[in-house]
């Protein structure tokens, strides 16, 4: 008993590994609540193109001595904002704005890199993230920026939810269509700027879709889906950050291989949804037939 004590107590007797835990919990919880409208409107390509687009913020940031986060927020939150303007205003599909933008900032992030070579090390930190290295001033914005994504998510959870399902329904009751498909994309660019010190830039798109993607499989309503999915999300990181301590693995790296192995798991015994029970469906029809 006391050996097992010893085991779950001891990598959170260092500060750095308490601010990482809380760090991991805000990303293992947020990111999952708003990945349940990612997953349903099928909008992972975005979220994975506006984790990337926000690498010329980052270096921006860097070059004029910001905090990364000022430099990934505004530059995501124009992001966001200027995909939604071109895909509106042409006859262009969302899909493809989302491409020409993402490919343009990109390369404007690899180009500013490329003029700061002592930048190399830092920018690992940002494709991978750097949760053991999170100051108290991180957290702090974490937490500031994750309980106003959540805020806001609960505000308009009928307007997201009709407008998830529904979008012609949506119109149909007069509500401001164009606004909130604003607002979703501006809560994800906050969203991966808020997971982008814990799992950075190349990993963010796992947390966003993978736990609330095990949560519909489990669940066919969405406060549950929700639910789920921070439980999940927020499962992950303990046992992530452990994984990381003992095995001397990437902290975000190892929170996104815990939760592909959750995802795993249900994907094969998930009631009804899993690849098991439909195995086991299928074989007692052909017993039958």
């Amino acid at each position: 008993m006391n050996e097992l004590l010893s085991f779950l107590v001891e990598p959170f007797q260092y500060s750095f590994m308490l601010r990482g835990l809380w760090a991991s919990l805000i990303v293992g919880v947020v990111c999952p609540i708003l990945g349940a409208y990612v997953v349903l409107r099928g909008m992972a390509f975005f979220g994975d193109a506006l984790a990337h687009i926000i690498l010329p913020g980052v270096v921006i940031a860097f070059l004029l001595g910001w905090p990364y986060a000022v430099g990934a927020l505004i530059f995501g939150v124009l992001a966001a904002l200027l995909i939604g303007f071109i895909s509106r205003r042409t006859d262009i599909k969302n899909d493809t704005a989302i491409g020409v933008v993402f490919a343009g900032a990109f390369a404007l992030g690899i180009a500013l890199i490329s003029l700061q070579r002592s930048y190399a090390v830092d920018l690992t930190h940002i494709l991978f993230g750097d949760l053991l290295g999170v100051s108290n001033s991180d957290l702090m914005l974490m937490g500031i920026l994750g309980f106003l994504v959540l805020v806001t998510v609960f505000a308009f959870y009928k307007e997201f939810l009709v407008l998830s399902f529904d979008p012609i329904l949506a119109k149909t009751l007069r509500l401001p269509v164009n606004f909130l498909q604003n607002l979703l994309l501006v809560l994800l660019a906050v969203v991966i700027v808020i997971s982008l010190q814990a799992v950075g830039v190349a990993l963010v798109l796992a947390m966003l879709v993978t736990p609330a993607s095990s949560a519909y499989l489990l669940t066919r309503r969405l406060p549950k889906m929700m639910l789920l999915g921070a439980l999940i999300g927020a499962l992950s990181s303990v046992l992530g950050l452990y994984l990381s301590f003992y095995i001397n693995v990437a902290s975000g790296a190892s929170i996104v291989l815990v939760t592909t192995a959750i995802f795993a798991i249900i994907f094969v015994v998930a009631p009804q949804r899993g690849a098991l029970w439909s195995w086991l469906s299928a074989r007692r029809e052909r017993s039958h037939s």
